[in-house]
């Protein structure tokens, strides 16, 4: 077994791709319009899809996709930079929320929080060290 791809649901699917490509360069290599998107960042893709989308998809009655509440948290997006502050800037111009500016941890790596426009936290961070 490996993992395939994280998708997120969003309410702007074409709005999302386009924040990741600005702000990190990512490329989309998946478009449908308004409904699901998916950007090359790796081995495993992340993915976006609308919340009507995932209501398509089937889940069990009673339960929905929504968006995050702005004061809370249940996933984050990891993200490597070799330049975090240059990143965490970049990403900010396009449209991010900063919430962590970017700071030395005590393990070495530098590690900063943002939130892009479609609520999702994103951990921008340098590469973790050997352990």
């Amino acid at each position: 077994m490996k993992f395939g791809k994280l998708i997120v649901y969003v309410a702007d699917v074409d709005a999302t791709l386009a924040f990741y490509e600005k702000a990190f360069g990512f490329k989309t290599t998946v478009s449908q319009a308004g409904s699901f998107g998916e950007l090359a960042t790796g081995e495993t893709a992340i993915s976006f899809a609308s919340f009507q989308t995932g209501q398509y998809h089937g889940l069990p009655e009673g339960l929905t996709y929504a968006a995050p509440a702005p004061s809370t948290v249940s996933f984050e997006i990891a993200l490597v930079a070799d330049n975090v502050e240059e990143a965490f800037k970049k990403a900010v111009e396009a449209g991010a929320t900063p919430l962590v500016e970017p700071n030395l941890k005590p393990w070495g790596q530098t590690g900063s929080y943002l939130r892009a426009p479609d609520g999702t936290v994103i951990d921008l961070s340098s590469p973790a060290p050997k352990w």
